[in-house]
């Protein structure tokens, strides 16, 4: 593959962050509202929110579906706090009928975390890098089953969490209960472009 076209869902979250810190890692970087957008990538992120507006507007501008089947087809995504719960393929916490994208072995449980004012910052050992990775928590969801293909990535190392898993991979499918795109550390982006060009 060339350089990788990554798509954001821009219907809702921290849309224009995470198109900042795709580019910064070399792949080219387009918002996404609409089926004939998401035929144009090779990828997608989605970012932060709130999962059920995020269900209803994907429905709304009839994006649900195709992204939906896209991921089942094997498109690589990466989910970022609400987004980890889109694509989970089981959620507690939720609200009755909210149904998710699917595609990541995980049972998450959403707002685990606790509300606005539980919002928090840590920093976060990952395999994958040397040095720490400082994390930002907003009414955040954790990760309470993983399936047998799925890898744990990190979990909380301090603190009333302690042990929780923050960040996980399943094949073509990364996510993470936290808001990378707000912390000017691009490696997160980074490791996805890397999972992206490996195709």
């Amino acid at each position: 593959m060339g350089k990788p076209v990554i798509g954001v869902f821009a219907l809702q979250g921290n849309v224009r962050e995470h198109l900042e810190m795709l580019t910064q890692v070399g792949v080219e970087a387009r918002p996404v509202r609409r089926p004939s957008e998401l035929a144009q990538v090779d990828a997608m992120v989605l970012p932060g929110g709130e999962s059920t507006t995020m269900e209803k507007l994907a429905r709304a501008f009839e994006l649900f579906e195709p992204l939906q089947k896209r991921i089942a087809d094997g498109m690589p995504a990466f989910g970022t706090c609400a987004g980890m719960i889109m694509l989970a393929n089981e959620i507690t916490g939720g609200i009755a009928g909210q149904e998710t994208l699917g595609g990541l072995d995980v049972t998450v449980r959403r707002n685990a975390f606790g509300r606005q004012v539980d919002s928090f910052e840590a920093d976060l050992d990952f395999a994958a890098f040397e040095a720490p990775y400082h994390a930002v928590f907003i009414r955040a969801p954790w990760v309470e089953r993983v399936g047998p293909q799925v890898e744990v990535l990190s979990t909380v190392s301090s603190g009333p969490a302690t042990g929780r898993i923050v960040a996980v991979r399943h094949d073509r499918l990364l996510a993470t209960s936290f808001h990378p795109e707000m912390t000017g550390d691009a490696r997160l982006h980074g490791y996805f472009a890397e999972l992206v060009r490996e195709l």
